[in-house]
């Protein structure tokens, strides 16, 4: 408000260095602060002042110029293109040539925060020719520079396989999947993170990913103490999971599975969310690869999360990978109803506060359809809304006349009293169901 930023201005081509370099990081402050200062400095004509002798300046200052082009493009898509426009990319790539690491870290950093905001912007960092520059500083020996260059990597990749396609064009997937074992947890996060963004757009990319080995090494990263790390690595084969059966069964035989089930078990809140989806992917491609799930003690830490969790989305995700567990066959079904998951997914689909989509994850369809397990179905007739009751009373109507057994239970434990109290219409399917349980008894007993 004072007009400081245009007082700043001419101080940038000051004949003194160090009064460049402190006028630069003044800016920088201002800028990193909140968007309207930043565009303040970049209506202010700044920026070309800035970058105008980078070439020839010490490393003090590339690398205070480098954090005003971070704090500016950070903001905003509309800022970061700002910085676009003014030509900073290529003279960012004149610092990530540099020797020092501390100037090569501060342009990757700044590259990062423009790539990050969508395609286009990423397009132009690719276009600059940073991605050989960035594949080249994850190779260097400091952790902070491998960092940030492995940041900026996933950050180009994550918008589409194009993108993602230019960086493992540089060679960048062999060089990541060999720090996937190193000690700093900061470092394999984001190594988790780019080698995931990569491998989620395509087959074929995912494959490539697969082949630089990193199968059973990331598996390790669902044990580790940081919290990230094993988020980010259950992230990874996630996005693996779900492209193919191959892809998935790879998973099964390195003991992915069993892997993901006890981080599942270990871990509370978001933390869990992408093991679940990779117990739902890997069990809806097959009967084979659903029962390896099951095999795996993969439904109880399926239920406990719809217990436990207090967030909408993951219980969503659990009832969601359980449907796809139980979706197969009548064996798969039994499994996921002996779990006794049944009622619970029925208080949550009852339940007024759940949202939408948790309902319609927990409408217990997809196992319903399969589950002939009676004994599991038998008190849901006493609570299920009709909705889901049609599928009940289907489920029945498929056992009864086949199962003596199951017949004279029905009787004894009030399932067919219950059977006589529903209301449907008639010509109806649920009438029909009802009709067919009906014809299974004689007369006297069904009155």
């Amino acid at each position: 408000n004072s007009g400081v930023v245009c007082l700043l201005r001419p101080l940038l081509l000051d004949v003194v260095p160090s009064i460049r370099q402190t006028t630069a990081l003044a800016l920088g402050r201002l800028a990193d602060c909140d968007v309207e200062l930043a565009e303040a400095v970049v209506k202010a004509g700044i920026l070309p002042q800035l970058i105008r002798s980078l070439p020839e300046e010490n490393r003090y200052y590339k690398k205070t110029a480098a954090f005003v082009l971070r704090a500016i493009a950070k903001h905003s898509p509309q800022l970061a293109q700002a910085i676009v426009q003014c030509g900073a990319l290529e003279m960012l790539v004149i610092c990530l040539e540099d020797f020092d690491p501390g100037v090569k870290e501060g342009a990757s950093w700044a590259f990062g925060y423009v790539a990050r905001h969508n395609p286009e912007l990423s397009q132009a960092v690719v276009d600059a020719g940073a991605v050989p520059l960035l594949v080249l500083c994850i190779q260097e020996p400091e952790i902070a520079l491998k960092r940030i260059a492995a940041s900026t990597l996933s950050d180009i990749s994550k918008h589409s396989p194009e993108l993602a396609q230019t960086v493992v064009d540089a060679g960048a997937i062999a060089y990541l999947a060999q720090m996937i074992p190193n000690p700093d947890a900061k470092l394999k996060r984001q190594v988790l993170s780019a080698l995931s963004q990569i491998a989620k757009h395509s087959v074929d990319l995912a494959e490539l990913v697969v082949e630089a080995e990193i199968f059973p090494v990331v598996l390790t990263c669902l044990k580790d103490s940081d919290e990230y790390v094993k988020k980010n690595g259950a992230t990874l084969i996630r996005e693996i999971a779900k492209h193919t059966p191959e892809l998935s069964q790879l998973i099964v035989n390195s003991g992915g599975v069993a892997a993901v089930v006890d981080c599942i078990g270990s871990c509370r809140g978001t933390v869990r969310l992408p093991g679940i989806m990779t117990l739902g992917y890997v069990a809806a491609h097959s009967e084979d690869l659903s029962m390896a799930v099951i095999v795996s003690k993969g439904i109880p830490p399926l239920c406990a999360c719809l217990i436990e969790e207090h967030e909408d989305h993951i219980k969503a995700a659990a009832a969601w990978a359980l449907g796809q567990i139980g979706r197969h066959s009548a064996e798969h079904a039994r499994h996921v109803a002996v779990a006794n998951v049944l009622p619970t997914l029925l208080d949550i689909f009852v339940d007024t506060n759940s949202s939408e989509d948790l309902k319609t994850k927990a409408t217990l369809k997809n196992i319903l359809q399969k589950c002939t397990y009676l004994p599991a179905l038998e008190p849901l007739l006493h609570e299920a809304p009709p909705s889901i009751m049609k599928h009940i009373i289907g489920q029945f109507s498929k056992v009864l006349p086949h199962d003596s057994k199951a017949r004279r239970l029905f009787v004894t434990t009030g399932g067919l009293k219950k059977v006589q109290e529903i209301k449907a219409e008639p010509g109806s399917l649920l009438q029909e169901y009802i009709n067919t349980i009906n014809n299974c008894y004689p007369e006297e007993i069904v009155r």
